[in-house]
């Protein structure tokens, strides 16, 4: 199935005004587009926010009986849509469905005066769906009726988060590969990376992942599901606080990550527990030279890792709200195609950490 790349992840949301202000004021985002009362749309408001490459919109329901408010009343702020740009939504749509996905919108196109659109969507696990966009004939800020609201077009520089790298799903028991073989089975997706319970775990719980990936390696999905442990694992919190499956993590890229996670703390974003100092002794034996300060990387906690492509950077913000479940990744490549398997005990135990605070491990 051709692929072209990331559209457009759509979180909906208990009070989209005031996260809206969170993801400008926090993480540099750039409004771009808006829909609501004012624009002809009864039954929600939805903000866009874009930095670079990256393009976010948030969604509330103006009503106590709108799937929008049922969904954030169930998951708390969480990702619904992850849409995916495509060349014909017709087909991708018609592929997926043939090979097995269930549709949820049918191919359909919206216009107005600055061209039109085409979408689609499927369900994947959870409530979540992907949405299938065709904007090649769309020269408007988002999608027909939603209105322009930057001065003349033009969006801030942000704060170094360039694109979108990869979506970490999190799934039930049993059930990750099923998700691999729908991801296989209906979009054409392969498996990257197989990450077993022995790779990721700690002395209190553990996670198995595979990741899938798909559009010649522009999409990564790694889904996770729990594996048994002494205590309840991330995942096993993140499924009991979601209500079901979901989207956990999003990951960004950068260029200059140093830059961009120094930015982000002084703006008021919070991330994980401190890494203790003696991983950054191993880190700097097993990863080697890098182009960054390693004592800049240690003074801000950000995490090395390296394969034989290459190596990269890493770091991971506390929750984006007070459920423990979404969550934000900022990482930075140099040749590496990896997901940081060499930081994952360091990175559980962060969590672990941070879920002993919250009396949930």
């Amino acid at each position: 199935m051709p692929i072209d790349g990331w559209d457009h992840i759509e979180l909906y949301v208990g009070n989209a005004k005031q996260a809206a202000y969170y993801y400008e004021r926090a993480m540099g985002f750039t409004p771009t587009a808006y829909a609501g009362p004012e624009t002809g749309v009864r039954d929600r408001a939805s903000y866009v926010l874009e930095q670079n490459d990256i393009r976010l919109v948030l969604t509330s329901g103006l009503r106590a009986d709108s799937e929008i408010t049922r969904f954030a009343c169930t998951h708390g702020d969480g990702a619904k849509d992850v849409a995916l740009e495509v060349p014909d939504a017709a087909s991708a749509y018609g592929e997926a469905v043939q090979r097995g996905a269930r549709g949820v919108a049918e191919p359909h196109w919206l216009e107005d005066e600055l061209g039109r659109v085409e979408l689609a969507s499927i369900a994947t696990y959870g409530d979540n769906v992907h949405t299938f966009v065709n904007r090649s004939g769309y020269e408007g800020p988002y999608l027909p009726g939603y209105r322009s609201v930057t001065t003349n077009g033009q969006t801030a520089s942000g704060i170094g988060l360039k694109s979108i790298d990869h979506v970490v799903g999190n799934v039930q028991l049993g059930r990750m590969d099923e998700w691999v073989s729908f991801y296989e089975r209906t979009m054409g997706f392969t498996e990257l990376i197989h990450f077993s319970d022995e790779a990721i775990h700690t002395e209190y719980s553990a996670l198995m992942s595979k990741v899938m990936t798909g559009g010649e390696g522009k999409i990564k999905f790694p889904i996770n599901e729990p594996a048994e442990g002494r205590r309840k694992s991330q995942i096993e919190e993140y499924l009991e606080f979601n209500e079901g499956p979901g989207v956990q993590h999003i990951a960004l890229a950068a260029d200059d990550i140093v830059g961009t996670v120094e930015n982000l703390g002084n703006r008021g974003v919070r991330f994980l527990v401190a890494t203790p100092g003696a991983y950054y002794e191993d880190a700097r034996s097993r990863v080697g030279e890098i182009e960054q300060d390693w004592e800049e990387i240690r003074r801000l906690g950000i995490l090395a890792d390296r394969d034989e492509e290459g190596y990269l950077l890493q770091i991971f913000t506390a929750t984006a709200q007070d459920r423990p479940t979404l969550f934000f990744e900022v990482i930075e490549r140099h040749g590496s195609r990896g997901f940081g398997e060499g930081n994952f005990k360091a990175l559980f135990e962060a969590i672990e950490r941070e879920q002993a605070l919250r009396g949930n491990l």
